[in-house]
């Protein structure tokens, strides 16, 4: 079992999440419905307590047996024997993107590094669907090391789906970010585009 991105891992884990709460909830049915009984009875300890310890044990396995099918999840382990297929050096000063490409193309399957660098402020890096939800995000600190080279904040990702991404800041770095109207303008539409995805559109 295997995922290619997070809307595929969030679908299964909806699913599965919504067995166990109805697991859950059963135990809660089951203690109920022994309580309002007018010949109550004690609830028989040992399936009971079984049932509670099959409930912990499915949770935890759950993610025991699923983390390492998140795709950036083994990725970040032994991203130091992974090249990237491109690398885009990116600051940010004063609430603005600095050496921002104006468009991105990545071929489907591509992994890219992404290096961030802040003059000032703690920022983020978060790419997002049409749809508003988050491809992938990083926060991203300011400083310097020692021999004053801005320190570097990266993520590599691997991009599996077509599709045409926004960029903005996801870490509140004050009011500067925003416009009196409330338009957010570290927004970036449209900087990244996945392209060569077989059986899907753009």
């Amino acid at each position: 079992m295997t995922f290619s991105n997070s809307v595929e891992l969030l679908s299964f884990h909806g699913v599965a999440y919504t067995i166990y709460a109805a697991l859950i909830i059963s135990v809660v049915a089951w203690f109920g419905y022994n309580l309002t009984r007018e010949n109550a009875k004690s609830v028989v300890r040992i399936p009971f307590y079984g049932y509670i310890a099959f409930l912990v044990a499915g949770g935890v396995g759950h993610h025991i047996f699923t983390y390492n099918t998140i795709p950036w999840v083994s990725q970040d382990i032994t991203r130091d024997n992974i090249k990237p297929d491109a690398t885009y050096n990116i600051e940010i000063k004063d609430h603005k993107w600095i050496n921002l490409p104006k468009k991105i193309t990545v071929q489907c399957g591509q992994t890219i590094k992404f290096d961030v660098h802040s003059h000032d402020l703690v920022y983020g890096f978060g790419l997002f669907r049409k749809d508003g939800s988050m491809v992938m995000q990083m926060q991203v600190n300011p400083g310097t090391d020692a021999t004053g080279i801005l320190k570097s904040n990266d993520i590599l990702w691997t991009f599996n789906h077509n599709g045409v991404f926004d960029l903005t800041s996801t870490e509140y770095s004050g009011p500067a970010q925003y416009s009196e109207d409330g338009k957010d303008l570290m927004f970036v539409p449209d900087v990244v585009e996945v392209v060569g995805c077989k059986g899907e559109r753009s």
